[in-house]
């Protein structure tokens, strides 16, 4: 998902509050669809909405559509082409088709499917909706999709018709050192989907006006990664060179599930801090977990291309896994 949408969480409040709820997904698309597959719209029963399948395109034909499922409490598939005009209004060169899947909650949806599902996310786990779409049999399952789930990626099982809904927690960034490099870092990681918190103790250099409207926390690195938390959708960064700083955190962040784990430092600089890290008693494999000095080699030359460097590595470690 490119945002943390709360169609889900809205779909189930709707439901409990006794007023009715459609969840409708993308589940294929072709040519320039407005949006990818796995975008929802969730529908009450009263014609509130939250969400898009389409950008607005053909949210209005979705909300009767759901209506009805509402009223039989059967699914809907539905196909959409999306003329040339409607895309431009939404931002594309041209339009392309989409295809919908209309589930109103308990009759198509059990209540304690979407209720797990709603807690999975807040606790920021990764989960898969699987429906078969001729049997009508849906469920959630953490395992397998490997490459669904690293792609961010819902769609059919090649060869079958099993939708595979993919819900990732959203992508988070933490930057220790609030120096020159996370000025160009932090914005360019908010345009690419992440969430960027920074953590730095001098509050001279973590300041709102270097760093307008971001996450700042002037707490010990170690202290303020504690109250994050890690997991497997967040990124950490350490900018500092400050051993003082970025070791606490990387102790932290070796034994934790971070999918990406970069330090700046040139290469002998790296080498001291495998020195104090194999010390401290982490393994060779565990060590080798951090990209030092960070980023990917592309003869990057002051602080916005490392920045490009380091968000470019960090890309294909979450997509390819290395």
């Amino acid at each position: 998902m490119d945002r943390f949408d709360r169609c889900p969480e809205t779909a189930l409040d709707w439901h409990r509050a006794g007023k009715g709820a459609v969840l409708a997904t993308v589940i294929e698309t072709w040519g320039s669809a407005p949006r990818r597959v796995g975008s929802q719209l969730a529908i009450s029963g009263e014609g509130e909405i939250e969400g898009s399948v389409s950008g607005g395109c053909v949210e209005g034909a979705v909300v009767v559509e759901a209506m009805e499922a509402l009223e039989d409490g059967k699914p809907r598939e539905l196909e959409f082409g999306v003329s040339d005009q409607d895309a431009f209004e939404v931002g594309l060169a041209c339009g392309g088709t989409i295809r919908v899947l209309v589930e109103p909650v308990g009759a198509v949806l059990p209540e304690d499917i979407l209720d797990q599902l709603v807690k999975f996310r807040s606790d920021r786990q990764p989960v898969a909706y699987v429906v078969d779409l001729d049997g009508e049999t849906c469920a959630l399952t953490k395992e397998g999709y490997d490459h669904a789930f690293r792609m961010d990626r819902s769609g059919f099982v090649e060869g079958s018709r099993t939708f595979v809904g993919i819900h990732n927690p959203p992508l988070r960034l933490i930057v220790v050192g609030a120096v020159h490099i996370a000025q160009a870092l932090v914005p360019m990681a908010r345009i690419a989907g992440y969430d960027p918190t920074l953590i730095d103790p001098r509050e001279a250099f973590g300041s709102d006006t270097r760093f307008p409207g971001e996450t700042i926390l002037h707490d010990w690195p170690d202290e303020a990664i504690t109250q994050l938390g890690l997991d497997t959708r967040t990124a950490l960064v350490l900018l500092t060179h400050d051993p003082k700083l970025d070791d606490p955190a990387l102790e932290q962040a070796l034994r934790a599930d971070c999918f990406y784990i970069g330090a700046l430092g040139s290469t002998r600089t790296h080498a001291k801090r495998v020195e104090r890290l194999t010390a401290a008693g982490f393994t060779e494999a565990e060590i080798a977990q951090i990209h030092g000095p960070v980023g990917l080699d592309i003869g990057a030359s002051g602080p916005a291309e490392i920045a490009v460097s380091i968000l470019a590595e960090m890309t294909r470690v979450l997509r390819k896994g290395a």
